[in-house]
């Protein structure tokens, strides 16, 4: 698994409308064409390509498959809050090292850190917690939200 490290920018460029219409094309449909989308926000389908490689280039959008970790035969999935001293940015770090972790969210309140696993069993899920997440140093306490049952994850928010 490869981690996503965004760099904080500090103010976004602004996006056309047009560029905003290519994201939201492709966030109903990833593997729209460049065509199918050219002709939605009127612009030829080279036009849109070059606009799609620009997008991607800056960071702005990824283009990704998601898939369901139950049917790939990852059984057990949480959301783990994590407590730190020190620089939670370092542990943060470490944590996005880590296969099982698929995302990594610095936070305020109760928690300093918040990560998703993605693991095989709850004996994965054990070993993860207690082997790896626990013994990173500066890692003071752990509170685990085992999934039941995944309710709404969707990618199509639009672009406002």
């Amino acid at each position: 698994m490869s981690t996503v490290s965004r760099p904080v920018a500090p103010r976004p460029q602004p996006l056309d409308d047009v560029s905003k219409a290519i994201i939201e094309q492709l966030q109903e449909d990833g593997r729209r064409s460049y065509a199918e989308i050219g002709k939605a926000v009127g612009l030829s389908e080279a036009a849109v390509r070059q606009r799609v490689q620009k997008l991607t280039e800056s960071g702005v959008m990824q283009i990704v498959a998601v898939t369901d970790p139950l049917q790939l035969g990852f059984f057990r999935q949480a959301m783990i809050g994590i407590r730190v001293s020190g620089d939670t940015r370092v542990v943060a770090e470490q944590l996005s090292a880590l296969d099982a972790v698929d995302y990594v969210v610095l936070t305020a309140g109760d928690f300093d850190i918040l990560v998703e696993v993605v693991c095989e069993s709850d004996e994965e899920l054990i070993t993860l917690l207690n082997s790896e997440i626990r013994a990173i140093e500066h890692v003071v306490s752990t509170e685990t939200f085992v999934y039941l049952r995944l309710q709404k994850q969707h990618y199509n928010w639009g672009t406002r």
